[in-house]
């Protein structure tokens, strides 16, 4: 039998991480179920591979390729040992700076200072909240699979808030569909989401606007089995301080990454107060975001809800809003069948009957972010120097485009197609899919 490494790491990732009593609990995946079985039988011992970055999603385009290597460049890692202060560790075991080095969460945080995945992020710190555990909703533990309420279907999100997410929340307000983004702090390239200077705070802002559950995916989306209770603890409370930066409270919900949480990661969550939320149904997106090969997600979606009676079932659904297939091809095909269907597009927090107050905890205060800059936030959608007006806590979007109008898709937010910087939020760097010289999309939509 050949297996990707992707699919192994996923699916044996599943299938082992979650005892929580000395015996094999392996979760109930539509999708799955008879390369789970099989894989049962070539288990020599505990594994915990993570996917590659490269094989999980497109992210800037790489500028130069890979450079010879010299006596001079110090090798990383199991064996080698710690880079220099400062440096990261890449997964390839070699030390570095810049992107090709230091990403979350291919960067090995554990021999390299400057991964992305230990730089911690402003705002007041969470780690001192209160933390009461309210409602009848499990806490930690070997985690959540199902929703208890029959009709429903959460779908949900991980990975983001990335370049697609704006698109992708204009697609669930179209339905009238509710969901879930389990949301990474600090992965895949794409900076602090609590940076002012990108799109992301806005983004986040938005989502929990329109009725979406907000839930966390940790900072810089390690695989737990490889931190120490530290260092887990810093991938939830450093996550808690970013968004709590951004909305003034932060969610009781989590997903751990590649659905790896054995005992001490369950245990740290149990402290934390956090609900552990993994799936039913994975149409796995991320292994189809092709065009010629999304189809074979779409049927496993057909498989698992072809027979199925709103009257009697329910789903607890995951995608990655990394991924382009997914946003713009896949979420299209699932909202229809669902609707058409007869089933309700709820949050996690819906689907197990958990009261919205529940979803959260009150963060410390949060300074202002405003700027001390005179200008008026717009109201008419217009931006710029002109009119002295930004974008920045407009309802028209927080990127001020070179049109001198506000929105929040790459046409407003990139800054090589003319984002202005001083009136908005702007995403700097090469976007992969993209035409350099004009900004224009090259994927199919």
């Amino acid at each position: 039998m050949k297996l990707s490494s992707a699919l192994l790491a996923a699916s044996l990732g599943l299938t082992f991480a979650h005892d929580t009593s000395g015996g094999q609990h392996v979760p109930k995946i539509l999708g799955g179920r008879k390369f789970l079985a099989e894989l049962k039988a070539l288990r020599p011992g505990p594994v915990h591979a993570a996917t590659p970055l490269s094989e999980r999603a497109p992210t800037f385009k790489q500028t130069s390729g890979p450079r010879k290597r010299d006596a001079l460049d110090q090798k990383c890692g199991p064996g080698f040992g710690s880079c220099a202060a400062g440096q990261c560790c890449s997964a390839e075991g070699w030390c570095g700076k810049g992107k090709d080095y230091c990403t979350a969460p291919d960067c090995q945080i554990n021999y390299g200072p400057g991964c992305d995945g230990n730089q911690k992020p402003s705002g007041p710190d969470t780690a001192g909240i209160s933390r009461p555990k309210v409602g009848k909703v499990l806490y930690a533990g070997g985690g959540i699979y199902d929703c208890v309420t029959d009709g429903d279907i959460a779908l949900t999100f991980d990975d983001g808030p990335y370049l697609y997410t704006n698109d992708l929340l204009d697609k669930l307000k179209a339905y009238g569909a509710r969901a879930t983004f389990f949301i990474t702090g600090n992965n895949i390239g794409k900076g602090m989401i609590n940076d002012p200077a990108t799109p992301y705070p806005a983004i986040v802002r938005r989502m929990h606007a329109e009725g979406h559950q907000i839930a966390s995916h940790t900072w810089s989306h390690e695989n737990a089995s490889q931190l120490t209770n530290t260092q887990m603890t810093n991938q939830m409370v450093w996550n808690e301080i970013a968004i709590n930066s951004i909305l003034g409270f932060f969610p009781t919900y989590m997903r751990p990454p590649f659905s790896i949480c054995e005992k001490n990661c369950q245990n740290v969550l149990a402290t934390l107060g956090y609900h552990t939320v993994y799936f039913n149904l994975d149409t796995e997106g991320y292994l189809h975001d092709d065009a010629k090969q999304i189809q074979t997600s779409k049927n496993i979606w057909d498989r698992a809800i072809k027979n199925s009676n709103p009257a009697s079932d329910s789903f607890l659904q995951i995608e990655h809003d990394i991924h382009v297939q997914t946003v713009y091809n896949l979420t299209d095909y699932i909202l229809t069948s669902l609707f058409s269907k007869g089933y309700r597009a709820v949050t996690v927090g819906e689907c197990l009957g958990d009261p919205e107050e529940n979803w959260y905890r009150n963060g410390p205060a949060v300074p202002s972010l405003s700027s001390t800059s005179d200008l008026t936030i717009s109201i008419n959608g217009e931006c710029g120097p002109d009119l002295g007006q930004t974008c920045l806590g407009s309802r028209f979007g927080e990127c001020c485009g070179s049109s001198g109008r506000c929105g929040s898709s790459l046409l407003y937010c990139w800054a090589q197609v003319g984002c202005q910087v001083g009136y908005g939020n702007c995403l700097t760097g090469a976007v992969e899919g993209t035409s350099e010289g004009t900004g224009e999309k090259v994927e199919e939509r």
